[in-house]
């Protein structure tokens, strides 16, 4: 079978800078006009900018092996790699080339006149290109080596239903020792489980699951207990809680849709162990900095100034805990107790014994959530928070993002816990919102 022909789109080269390693024994081509972009894109100070600048790199390192004009190959048992430029004979006529899209689809064009015995495929994240390269007869597909999931309904929720036996139910209740059988029920650390009756549907128990030498951990429904004044209205508060003061647990995964607690527990969480308990010696809050629609611009004034916007949610959520007192606020702030900031400023850190919250994780890439966990030092935790249904980063999904891989890839390590939040409690027209709009 002949080799095939990779097209790669500037959108792939932006989402992985490794990209051009993922075709095996297959060639790739690079429009002249992606190197175009990918240079306009070196200056960005997010991960975008960090993928341009290193797939830069890693060309410059190829081209010293040979020429990029007549093919250089990538690895021992990859193919070749080769820029092109395009041809403008056999292009149809109406195919307006001033369009960088239109470019890069005028170079698949001329590869496949030039090679009619092999497949040429246009990999691109732009759906309009994907359709734009089909109405043209281009075979095209999107760009999926960096998706830990195939899809949404494969992401782990941290939650089981199990059938038991009635009389299990009544030696749980009771405080006797119920073990899961790994041959029964394959579970991972710190997975949540609702024990229900095979005789009472309505009848059962809500479990947290640690190994399988230890026995289950009884969580009780119908406990008072509260985290900075805040009480679980639903089951997944009560995992959430569960997870948040657990000193044990170092990295928390928390999702779910806008209002349903996620940021507001992880905060109030925060709040205790550090302010109460004195478990931590600092609490850091963070978010990525990424506009909802179209961006404003720069912004003027002092950093923290130009910071203030992005950290608003946060200190909202703070103000409330603190009952709107916005001087215990300051003051705590003010002693170090408290960090609120853009993430921007996280990176490159090294922080130990705090209570770490990044709120907003989706809009992260793997890439900079390694940056930022790899920067946890001793005695800390770390919890991400985030809805993979609002993701405003062009260049990720809700299979692609960051948080996603952190559910996917510490679900079964014993200093992780998850927990997929369902419920919106924030009121019932943002409940509404979430599932109408």
């Amino acid at each position: 079978m002949a080799k095939k022909i990779y097209i790669l789109d500037t959108s792939v080269c932006l989402t992985d800078a490794n990209c051009i390693r993922s075709y095996g024994n297959n060639d790739i081509v690079l429009p002249l006009k992606v190197l175009e972009e990918i240079d306009n894109n070196k200056k960005r100070q997010d991960g975008c900018g960090t993928n341009a600048r290193t797939i830069i790199r890693n060309l410059d390192a190829l081209r010293e092996k040979g020429s990029l004009s007549k093919g250089v190959r990538i690895d021992k048992g990859k193919g070749l790699i080769c820029v092109r430029m395009v041809k403008r004979e056999g292009l149809p006529d109406d195919l307006d080339l001033m369009v960088p899209d239109n470019e890069i689809i005028s170079v698949a064009l001329n590869q496949k006149n030039e090679n009619p015995r092999r497949k040429v495929i246009v990999v691109t994240r732009d759906i309009n290109m994907r359709v734009k390269c089909d109405s043209l007869g281009l075979t095209t597909e999107d760009f999926q080596s960096d998706q830990v999931v195939k899809d949404t309904d494969n992401i782990y929720t941290g939650f089981v239903t199990h059938l038991v036996d009635e009389p299990i139910l009544d030696q749980f209740y009771a405080g006797e020792d119920v073990f899961i059988d790994k041959e029964e029920l394959k579970l991972n650390p710190n997975q949540f489980l609702m024990l229900v009756s095979n005789q009472n549907e309505k009848k059962t128990a809500l479990g947290r699951f640690t190994c399988y030498s230890e026995p289950i951990k009884l969580l009780n429904s119908n406990s008072k207990r509260s985290i900075w004044g805040l009480k679980p209205r639903n089951k997944e508060q009560i995992f959430a809680m569960d997870l948040l003061e657990d000193e044990k647990i170092n990295v928390i995964t928390l999702v779910g849709k806008a209002g349903c607690g996620k940021t507001l527990l992880a905060i109030a969480a925060g709040l205790s162990q550090v302010v109460e308990k004195g478990s931590y010696s600092r609490l850091v809050v963070s978010r990525p900095i990424q506009p909802m629609g179209r961006d404003i611009g720069y912004l003027p004034g002092s950093m923290e100034e130009k910071m203030s916007p992005w950290v608003a949610p946060i200190k909202d959520n703070l103000e409330f805990l603190m009952a709107n007192d916005k001087s215990a606020l300051e003051t705590y702030m003010k002693q170090g107790r408290i960090e609120v900031e853009a993430l921007t400023y996280i990176r490159g850190r090294s922080i130990a014994n705090a209570f770490i919250i990044i709120d907003e994780a989706q809009n992260l890439t793997a890439h900079e959530l390694k940056t930022i966990l790899t920067r946890v030092g001793e005695n800390t935790k770390i919890v991400l928070t985030g809805d993979i249904e609002q993701i405003d980063n062009v260049y990720l999904d809700e299979t692609s993002n960051g948080l996603t891989h952190a559910v996917e890839k510490f679900k079964s390590f014993e200093v992780s816990g998850h927990v997929t939040l369902l419920r919106g409690e924030r009121s019932k027209v943002a409940t509404i919102a979430s599932k109408i709009l």
